[in-house]
Parts: structure tokens; sequence; C-alpha cells
């Protein structure tokens, strides 16, 4: 495992990952911690403000085209803008099982599914954990 090729990327390929990789972690302490609390607000805000730089920052990773400069995963990126604010409000409208299933599948859909296709051959996440 080595960061080189991350490391070597051109922008904002590095911070999309460091992004992506903070909200892991904060998702997953979200996910593991007691709900409703001021901690659990806090921790929420910087969840949905770094799943929107993850989100904004795909719009300039084009590795690979189908349609002019974008991929199937900017249509993700797109569901993402939409559902990430959304989330937020149910729990402000006291809809809890609607913001529970919301950032849930958020979580598991747009951070490690499409996480996952990063460690394709050909990747640069591949070549992170598995070496060139």
């Amino acid at each position: 495992m080595s960061l080189g090729p991350l490391l070597s990327a051109p922008p904002p390929i590095p911070w999309h990952a460091l992004a992506a990789f903070a909200a892991l972690a904060v998702g997953g302490a979200q996910l593991a911690l007691p709900k409703g609390n001021t901690r659990h607000r806090v921790m929420g805000y910087a969840w949905v403000t770094l799943m929107l730089a993850i989100t904004i920052s795909s719009f300039w990773i084009q590795q690979i085209r189908f349609v002019g400069p974008f991929s199937p995963i900017h249509l993700l990126s797109i569901l993402v803008l939409v559902t990430v604010p959304l989330a937020p409000s149910y729990a402000h409208t006291h809809k809890v099982a609607a913001h529970r299933g919301a950032m849930i599948k958020l979580y598991l859909f747009a951070l490690v599914g499409a996480g996952i296709f990063t460690l394709l051959p050909g990747r640069i996440m591949h070549a992170v954990v598995f070496g060139q």
C-alpha cells in the first residue's frame, strides 16, 4: 500500500479522496453513536459538508468518459447533490425515519458502493491499495 499514486494525481483527485476518507470515518461514527444530541448534529453537518465537497469535486474528475467529459458515476453525483440537503431537512421536520433512511442509503451507496468501484484495476485507488 502506497499513497504515492494518490498524492501524485492531479487535483481535485487527492482532495476528493481525502474528503471521502473523512466522510467514511465521520459517517461510521454517526451510525454507531447515540442520535439526537449536539454531537450528532455537529458531526452531521460536518458529514454533509464533506459529502457536498466529494460530490462537487467529482465533476472535475473525468478519467472515464462516456458522454462528453462525464461518466455514469456523475449521475450518482447529481442524485447525491439532491439527496444530501434533503436528508437534514427530514430531521428538521421531525421525519426521523426518512432522515435515517436517506443518511444510511447515502453512506452505503454513495460512499461505500462508489468507493468499491475505485478499487477496480486501472483506477488510482487500486494502485494505492494493491500496488501498480
